[in-house]
């Protein structure tokens, strides 16, 4: 039976490169952190849940997850999973029981979890982060059945996965490449997630380092993270350190939608990381924006940051596959109004399929002959049946 709820240090990464004349450092990764100050882990009195009434929040309203006229092959490692058989189920067919502390409890637990919280579309809003434990279920499935939207409130990161995290609990002598905790969200909504001042940094909605992380036909509105410094980034993820070098995959899912939707961050508007591969599949990017200025390393004067309006790829041997993506009106203060992807000795891979790039605005630098882009990388980005202007 379902379980129901109701009513390491790591070294500072310092690269430097020199491209066309401009001077560019990733700077530090900090080590191992407690997933910030967003508040304890006790119980507190639930947030209010609510049925969602606008395109925020209505899966029937606004941007729907993924393009629908793209269709790239999904490897099977990036499926939904099966939920037929849940292991925790939230609610009890109605919003009573569908709260922030059942959320909490649910994640600390681990294991497939989905909602049972009436017919209607609803939100909860969480006064602290759900945070995965590592010594709990290797695998946490988060399901929201296309009807549960997950908010920060506009004060707290949402999700937080840290293999690396003591207080998470260590669990292996290697927490930068295990192969758990397994965190996938699928058919869900995340708005209004914020990780402004938190240590780590970044993944205003989810921040994961460690284990896997799988995104799956879900929507991201309105997440944010610092608004400048050279290397945060991830206004609604942040991705490091995923076991055996597998890729993030994120297929059939939205971020942002509108000017009012848009994620935000100082760096990579909507994903983010450091040495990690992104598979991107069959989603899309409109309005994401990296707000910082002053680029890498930060220019005399100023606090750093401002590339990749969407994605914000960063490290040493990588790759970013973009397969039937929708990528129009991100910006970035400085570089990469769509994409910044640096590989610091070039053996990283960019690859672009059957997706369209479009009207991405890069405010100072990107590469000849890729508008909305800025590529380091092993050669020329590969482009098959794209678009890019």
């Amino acid at each position: 039976m379902p379980t129901c709820y109701f009513p390491l240090h790591m070294p500072s990464l310092e690269r430097t490169i020199t491209a066309a004349g401009l001077m560019l450092s990733v700077v530090t990764l900090a080590g191992c952190g407690s997933g910030g100050d967003e508040g304890a882990t006790a119980p507190n009195p639930s947030p209010t849940s609510s049925v969602g009434e606008d395109p925020e929040t209505d899966p029937t309203k606004g941007p729907p997850p993924g393009t629908e006229s793209k269709t790239c092959a999904v490897p099977q490692d990036a499926q939904p999973v099966d939920t037929s058989d849940p292991d925790i189920v939230i609610g009890e067919g109605a919003p009573a029981g569908c709260t922030a502390d059942a959320l909490v409890a649910a994640v600390a637990q681990g294991g497939v979890i989905v909602f049972d919280c009436g017919p209607d579309p609803i939100t909860i809003t969480l006064d602290r982060t759900a945070k995965v434990r590592n010594d709990a279920n290797p695998d946490v499935v988060i399901d929201g059945g296309g009807k549960v939207t997950l908010s920060g409130g506009g004060q707290v990161r949402i999700l937080y996965q840290n293999t690396c995290d003591e207080s998470q609990v260590w669990t292996t002598s290697h927490c930068d490449n295990q192969d758990h905790p397994r965190l996938t969200v699928q058919n869900l909504t995340f708005i209004d997630g914020n990780a402004k001042g938190d240590d780590p940094e970044g993944g205003g909605a989810i921040w994961a380092r460690g284990g896997r992380l799988r995104v799956v036909n879900s929507r991201f509105f309105n997440n944010v993270c610092d608004e400048v410094g050279p290397d945060v980034g991830g206004g609604a993820i942040r991705a490091l350190s995923q076991s055996e070098d597998l890729p993030v995959y994120v297929v059939g899912s939205t971020f942002g939608g509108s000017d009012s939707l848009g994620n935000v961050c100082s760096n990579g508007g909507a994903l983010s990381s450091i040495g990690v591969s992104y598979t991107v599949l069959n989603s899309a990017f409109t309005h994401n924006r990296a707000i910082g200025n002053g680029a890498n390393p930060a220019a005399q004067g100023t606090p750093g940051g401002g590339s990749g309006g969407a994605i914000y790829n960063d490290g040493g041997t990588f790759t970013l596959r973009l397969c039937g993506v929708e990528m129009t009106h991100n910006s970035a203060n400085e570089g990469g109004g769509a994409i910044f992807f640096v590989s610091n000795d070039k053996t990283g891979e960019l690859i672009i399929e059957d997706s369209t790039l479009s009207g991405n605005v890069s405010g100072k630098f990107e590469t000849e002959g890729y508008p909305g882009i800025f590529v380091i990388a092993a050669g020329d980005p590969q482009v098959t049946n794209s678009t890019i202007e």
